[in-house]
């Protein structure tokens, strides 16, 4: 609880602001398939968009069995990719639609030429310049996942005050998360558990099983990467967020190492945040059932509210 975290670099807000400017304008162009499935309430479909660069991107809409959508969600994923929606259902709200993207490169989805699918060298590609790194562009992809949804679902932008759309992110998806979230008002609340990416100067002094541990060794070859990692910095974006963010932080992961999952939860405003404390993350151990059981009570709770 008393991790820091480190204060944004010259520039932090304008980079992302543009990068969001940018990614607002581009047509997503959503398309869905069949019914691949109907479970947890609601019908899954394929469906396909377009994001910033001109790729086209995959992933699944779930669509309430019954009843008007009342609750929207964009739905981020792990870094092993997705290739099913999976755990990520049933929803926390009755009445939900959902995105769940795949991510530009990540999952048979979204494979794009050149871009690497594993998690150690995906992690790294264009990572010499805040420019062309991939994790900015996978941040845009959360984005144009909400276009896609707020198009294909256009009841969840009826709301008198503007779109109200929840963020769900694990791992991967929950550092993209706390990156996205401050500068996109079409979101309302947010849920970000083991979230990576969180304090990176200290990060890289922490040996890890997860992708971090490829940015800390690309780090001894080449230190000036902290240059870059400043603008990534998922602690750092958390001083911005403005929505209330319930964010399930691990004692105990060999692949995301806790003090950088509590930097994110310790850097968001006092009364926006809620803690989830988990025993372990990224690890099968005795009373994990239950521990998702009850991170899903927390879930259903948290946003009931909002």
């Amino acid at each position: 609880m008393r991790v820091g975290v480190p204060v944004a670099t010259e520039g932090f807000e304008g980079f992302w602001r543009g990068r969001y400017e940018e990614a607002l304008e581009v047509d997503t162009a959503p398309e869905v398939g069949v019914v691949e499935e109907v479970r947890d309430g609601v019908r899954v479909c394929r469906v396909s968009f377009s994001s910033v660069g001109g790729v086209r991107l995959g992933g699944w809409l779930a669509l309430p069995v019954d009843g008007p959508v009342e609750h929207g969600f964009v739905v981020g994923h792990g870094y092993g990719g997705r290739d099913a929606p999976g755990p990520d259902l049933p929803l926390p709200l009755p009445r939900s639609a959902a995105l769940l993207p795949c991510v530009r490169g990540m999952g048979e989805r979204s494979r794009l030429p050149g871009v690497p699918s594993v998690a150690a060298a995906h992690v790294l590609h264009g990572i010499a310049s805040r420019d062309t790194y991939v994790i900015g562009a996978c941040v845009a992809d959360l984005w144009c996942a909400a276009s896609a949804l707020l198009e294909l679902v256009p009841e969840l932008s009826r709301h008198p005050s503007g779109p109200r759309l929840g963020y769900l992110g694990e791992s991967f998806g929950g550092g993209l998360g706390a990156l996205a979230l401050p500068w996109d008002d079409r979101f309302a609340a947010a849920r970000l558990t083991v979230p990576t990416f969180g304090n990176h100067p200290l990060r890289l002094t922490l040996p890890c099983a997860g992708s971090g541990e490829s940015v800390r060794r690309h780090h001894r070859d080449h230190p000036q990467v902290v240059d870059v990692l400043r603008y990534f910095d998922a602690a750092t974006a958390a001083t911005f967020v403005s929505v209330p963010t319930l964010v399930a932080a691990a004692l105990f992961d060999p692949a995301v190492p806790p003090p950088g999952q509590f930097a994110v939860h310790n850097a968001l405003p006092d009364d926006l945040r809620t803690l989830h404390v988990l025993s372990a993350g990224h690890f099968d151990h005795p009373g994990a059932a239950d521990e998702a059981a009850g991170l899903a009570r927390a879930d259903r709770e948290f946003f009931a509210r909002l």
